[in-house]
């Protein structure tokens, strides 16, 4: 099987790759379902989030309030490093018991899509990766026009992510999201097309 981690800045597109992927074949571990799974009312990594940043955050249902911890966490580079020691473990373990079911059941091909990779996980544990990438300006763009963020919510969230030209040296493929819908989906398929070729 091959294992193919798929990441990418906020807004770069990256979750449309992850589900063209899907689309074509492959198997999808998406940390984001996983961290929302950690997270789950009652969870020991929600009992820390708790401790951590606040009792308020959690509603009488027992259920988080992502943005307001969004809102605590991303303009602190500490308390930004505090949640991810929270509930990263976690959430790698889970992604990691994941791509062991895909390996047994003989999956050609299994994308995990890790926003933070490079941040929170082991790069080297993949076989290849591909990193979808856009301008910060598009990306900052997209952020105020698809999900009514302020201004200073986006560039906090801009912020809070390493800058992807590191990353880009690092990645198999980059499959860059500077046009339209049809353009990315045409970069995706050649991609689509060299990952089946190495599986």
């Amino acid at each position: 099987m091959l294992n193919v981690a798929l990441t990418g800045n906020i807004a770069s597109g990256k979750s449309t790759v992850a589900e063209l992927f899907r689309l074509w074949g492959a198997t999808l571990i998406d940390a984001d379902l996983l961290v929302r799974d950690v997270q789950a009312p009652g969870s020991p990594v929600l009992r820390a989030i708790a401790a951590r940043f606040g009792e308020d955050l959690i509603d009488p249902a027992g259920v988080l309030d992502r943005k307001a911890l969004r809102r605590r966490a991303m303009g602190d580079p500490a308390a930004l490093a505090d949640l991810n020691r929270i509930v990263h473990p976690d959430v790698l373990r889970r992604r990691a018991a994941l791509e062991r079911e895909a390996r047994n059941r003989g999956d050609r091909i299994a994308v995990s899509d890790l926003p933070l990779l490079f941040e929170a996980a082991d790069p080297a544990a993949f076989d290849a990766i591909v990193l979808v990438d856009a301008p910060v300006e598009l990306r900052r763009a997209r952020l105020l026009a698809q999900r009514g963020l302020t201004a200073e919510d986006a560039e906090q969230m801009l912020a809070a992510q390493a800058p992807s030209g590191p990353k880009r040296e690092r990645s198999t493929f980059i499959i860059d999201n500077d046009g339209d819908r049809e353009a990315l989906e045409t970069r995706a398929r050649e991609v689509w097309s060299a990952l089946l070729a190495r599986a």
